[in-house]
């Protein structure tokens, strides 16, 4: 009888206490030569949608098939990895491609990183059958907007703009508003923090991005304000441009949406 209720306790215990989720470096062939490196986390449970996260500045992470277990970045969606996962979201987080290892500076808005993404995406529909969303943050947003526009086929299901990079800079001469908007076919989310003081991303040009993109079936403008006192420069992650101290509100609004779409 005792050992009967010690394996019923163990059971119960093991039951109250959540599985782990699993991360995978994976690198992909994306053209001819060149591969991308991505970092997989899948969820304890069956995904309801793919995610593919893209981090701002010049893009290079500098992931390999060694990096640390749990480890993560500064910037908002790489520090928020792990909320997207508890969401249900399968997570891919994309390095720069091994071609411009260090940065993608000027390279993001290229029919050529739409072809590195479109592997990407190809990658997650082999591992589950689920709709793959493409979510950018400041100069990420370029990354993700571009492959919306660009790929007719292989492209993503919804595309997620966060803190959108709209105004050129000495370091880049594309911004989300060169690239032809009207070409996204797919449901498309702007996300802003009201009190973004970050000169390369005005909140009140998510109205533009929207206006541009007048043919995506579904799309709207989500705006968020609060969080902690900021830490960084206004143009860097742990400040309102990165949504620093509310991240968890920024996740679940996203999620919301695109499990709405």
């Amino acid at each position: 009888m005792m050992l009967r209720i010690l394996a019923i306790f163990a059971l119960l215990v093991a039951a109250a206490v959540p599985a782990r989720a699993e991360e995978e470096v994976r690198v992909i062939d994306s053209r001819p030569g060149v591969t991308e490196a991505v970092l997989l986390i899948r969820p304890a449970v069956p995904p309801v949608a793919s995610v593919v996260l893209f981090t701002g500045g010049g893009g290079g992470l500098g992931i390999r098939r060694d990096w640390p277990k749990g480890k993560r970045g500064g910037n908002f969606l790489f520090r928020s990895a792990d909320l997207f996962v508890q969401e249900g979201f399968l997570v891919a987080i994309v390095d720069a491609p091994s071609d411009s290892a260090v940065a993608m500076w000027n390279f993001r808005t290229t029919e050529k990183h739409a072809r590195d993404v479109a592997a990407v995406i190809a990658e997650l529909r082999r591992e589950s059958p689920v709709p793959v969303w493409l979510i950018g943050t400041s100069m990420g947003t370029l990354s993700a907007a571009n492959a919306a526009a660009r790929l007719k086929e292989g492209g993503p299901d919804g595309v997620v703009l966060t803190s959108s990079v709209t105004e050129l800079s000495a370091k880049s001469t594309e911004s989300v508003l060169t690239i032809d908007l009207d070409e996204i076919r797919v449901p498309l989310l702007v996300v802003n923090h009201r009190n973004d003081s970050c000169e390369a991303s005005p909140p009140e040009e998510a109205e533009r991005i929207l206006r541009e993109a007048e043919n995506a079936p579904r799309r709207e403008i989500m705006s968020f304000s609060g969080g902690k006192p900021a830490q960084s420069s206004e143009c860097e992650p742990f400040a309102a441009h990165g949504y620093f101290g509310i991240e968890p509100e920024v996740v679940t609004g996203i999620a919301r949406w695109i499990r709405g779409g």
